[in-house]
């Protein structure tokens, strides 16, 4: 993955303002209802950290990859802002909301494989972010079988996305095995 970090800071704090302002109205599911701008920035601190994700594009693109899917943000707007390299590492991280949900999910496992570098990279830090979540704030209104049934799904996604980020997928197996031991599975 080629790293272009020359502004990298301002780049972000530039993500993270447009990002800020897209989400300032939403939530997270979670018991807590924690501010929805707190996930991205989660999942762009998870590759920083975790993964030693240093290149700008992958970094903006964590902090942008719901803003599509969850706000009325457009492609074209992302390109104006951020680049096409941004702008289509968030398309691929980004689901079709006019599909029904099981098909969406369904389309995640089938299209892991050949996302890129970058979006296996935002993929399995969202996946490490939301499991992080359900584990501590499980949303109220979920059922432990819908809590097991995302675990179960979320390690299908990852599977399809191994093979280049070592570091993330530890910490996904670690988050996994936490997230299993808590809901009891054999």
């Amino acid at each position: 993955m080629a790293e272009n970090n020359n502004n990298l800071p301002g780049s972000l704090l530039q993500a993270i303002l447009f990002a800020a302002e897209k989400h300032r109205d939403q939530r997270r599911k979670g018991a807590n209802q924690a501010p929805y701008i707190n996930h991205p920035i989660a999942v762009a601190e998870i590759l920083w950290r975790v993964g030693g994700v240093r290149d700008e594009v992958t970094l903006q693109a964590a902090i942008l990859h719901d803003t599509v899917e969850d706000t009325d943000t457009t492609p074209e707007e992302l390109e104006r802002l951020f680049g096409v390299e941004v702008r289509d590492v968030v398309m691929e991280a980004t689901d079709d909301k006019s599909l029904p949900k099981a098909e969406r999910k369904r389309l995640q496992i089938v299209h892991a494989p050949s996302r890129t570098v970058r979006a296996r990279a935002v993929k399995i830090a969202d996946k490490i972010s939301n499991l992080r979540d359900i584990i501590h704030t499980p949303p109220p209104d979920w059922s432990e079988a819908r809590i097991r049934e995302y675990v179960l799904w979320s390690e299908r996604v990852v599977n399809g996305l191994r093979g280049f980020h070592p570091a993330l997928e530890a910490a996904y197996d670690e988050i996994l095995s936490d997230a299993k031991l808590s809901l009891g599975f054999d």
